[in-house]
């Protein structure tokens, strides 16, 4: 057991608590979809499959985390562009600028830049946060004393930082801080 490296340990964890996971998950949302339940049996079970939702999203971070730490990490590169890259659904998040054309792994880059976003955001206490795009560079401002830390993953207190910064840096992009901003190089 000694010569197992703790991250094989760590993604066959990952895939083993999907099984299980897709039954909660299935379960979930058959019983959302049940005619007949009261309004809070409907509402608890779409909380739970949210729930399930997100544990699904943590489990593929820590998937590709170990994959990473390991060196195994090799995912199959497509083109994307990276202002489309930085745009999110999510509303404490806009970004704006001229985007390039890059080879790379979009899922990962788009979970990454709107982990690193959302945490700026969350813990430096502003109601939006603004990536601002030049080819291959992106800046995230502002970012605040106290969120500096954690989007940099200087301190560990953010899943989502870590692995973002992991992954990008494993597919040859940097992160740093540079004063109330977050650079990011694809």
């Amino acid at each position: 057991m000694a010569d197992v490296p703790f991250s094989q340990i760590v993604s066959l964890a990952c895939h083993d608590l999907r099984t299980p996971l897709a039954t909660v998950s299935g379960f979930a949302k058959t019983l959302h979809r049940t005619e007949g339940l009261d309004d809070r049996s409907t509402q608890f079970a779409g909380m739970i499959d949210t729930a399930a939702g997100e544990l699904a999203k943590l489990l593929d971070e820590l998937s590709i985390l170990a994959l990473v730490e390991s060196g195994r990490y090799g995912p199959v590169l497509t083109e994307a562009d990276t202002l489309e890259l930085a745009t999110t659904a999510d509303e404490r998040v806009s970004a704006a600028g001229s985007g390039e054309t890059i080879k790379t792994d979009p899922p990962a880059v788009r979970r990454s830049l709107a982990a690193l976003a959302v945490a700026a955001s969350r813990y430096g206490g502003v109601g939006r946060v603004e990536w601002t795009v030049s080819g291959r560079d992106l800046r995230l401002e502002p970012v605040t004393a106290e969120a500096a830390p954690v989007v940099s993953a200087a301190e560990i207190r953010d899943f989502g930082s870590v692995v973002a910064r992991r992954v990008i840096e494993a597919l040859g992009g940097s992160v740093a801080l540079d004063g109330g901003a977050l650079l990011v190089r694809l």
